[in-house]
């Protein structure tokens, strides 16, 4: 996906894991929920400029599925 502005990602795109079948995604509201008490979710990331892997915090099942990259959308620096 594409880094959404002002973050502190220095990479222009992350690997993020848009199942939503995935288990890490689908257990991941209740956790929240158990240890801070927020309706949030989050994804596996993995940012390829440093190898750090974590979570993703997203709002709803469909947050940030609009910067999704297509296969041949160039990323900054590859246009």
């Amino acid at each position: 996906m594409r880094t959404p502005p002002l973050t502190s990602w220095e990479t222009p795109f992350l690997f993020v894991c848009f199942n939503d079948e995935c288990s890490y995604f689908t257990r991941s509201a209740a956790w929240m929920k158990s240890q801070f008490n927020v309706n949030a979710m989050y994804r596996h990331r993995l940012d390829p400029s440093t190898g750090e892997t974590g979570p993703l915090p997203v709002w709803s099942a469909d947050a940030m599925k609009d910067a999704i990259l297509r296969d041949d959308e160039p990323t900054l620096g590859q246009e």
